[in-house]
């Protein structure tokens, strides 16, 4: 479902501009020191944030981490920030508007300790596989971005989805570390941080899928063409 436009949308982004964040020139090195001026900080990226529900609890569970959540969509990133700031954690979390696509194009290799990918699109049409974030392709992405040991958390109530990130992680030689699929009832609900989706599908009745894998010592995996950091755009001129 669409997002109806938020009224006075510019003006309240513009009141959040500090929690925001917009990256130009080299990847970053180290994301915590370069955008906090928190050097070494535990580092998390969270893909596809919504409206900032699940980013501003993992801020406020974690006090020694910083949070950077990504989202495509701009009046989702306006509630976000707003909640941020309501809930006194935007010292530590920022907003970016962006898609997965540009991930290397922001955070380098190995600078990251944890991503969360939260009930993405399951993107269910014929043909279009290759745009659910846990298709190999952005796998490969999230491997490259995460330290030796890092983590990547996925949670869905899209059974579908869920098989099929798994079969994605077998086909590039990746065992979860944990697996349930009924998140809430399993021995891994502990900590465990809700989104508003969560919420809204569990006071259905509906079971949520969870994986949760790490980065193995040594694992090496090339990263697609169209993803890598130094592609080249090829966009026609129609002006």
């Amino acid at each position: 479902m669409r997002m109806r436009k938020k009224k006075h949308a510019d003006e309240r982004l513009l009141a959040c501009k500090e929690y925001l964040y917009t990256h130009e020139g080299e990847p970053l090195g180290d994301p915590a020191g370069e955008i906090w001026d928190r050097p070494g900080a535990p580092f998390y990226l969270e893909v596809g944030a919504g409206k900032g529900g699940f980013a501003v609890g993992m801020v406020a569970s974690h006090p020694d981490a910083v949070y950077l959540a990504m989202e495509r969509v701009t009046d989702c990133v306006v509630l976000a920030a707003e909640r941020a700031v309501r809930e006194g954690v935007s010292d530590r979390l920022r907003f970016i508007t962006d898609t997965a696509d540009n991930l290397t194009r922001i955070l380098g290799e190995g600078s990251v300790d944890a991503i969360f990918l939260n009930f993405s699109d399951p993107w269910s049409k014929k043909g279009y596989a290759k745009r659910r974030l846990t298709h190999r392709r952005y796998l490969a992405v999230y491997m490259n971005l995460l330290k030796e040991g890092g983590v990547l958390t996925f949670k869905t109530d899209n059974v579908g989805l869920f098989d099929f990130s798994l079969e994605e992680l077998e086909a590039i030689g990746l065992t979860p570390d944990a697996v349930t699929r009924d998140l809430h009832n399993s021995e891994y609900n502990e900590g465990n941080v809700v989104t508003e989706y969560e919420a809204a599908f569990s006071a259905l009745g509906t079971p949520i899928n969870m994986l949760r894998v790490q980065k193995p010592e040594g694992y090496v995996i090339d990263i697609p063409e169209d993803l890598r950091r130094d592609r080249v755009d090829h966009r026609v001129n129609k002006g």
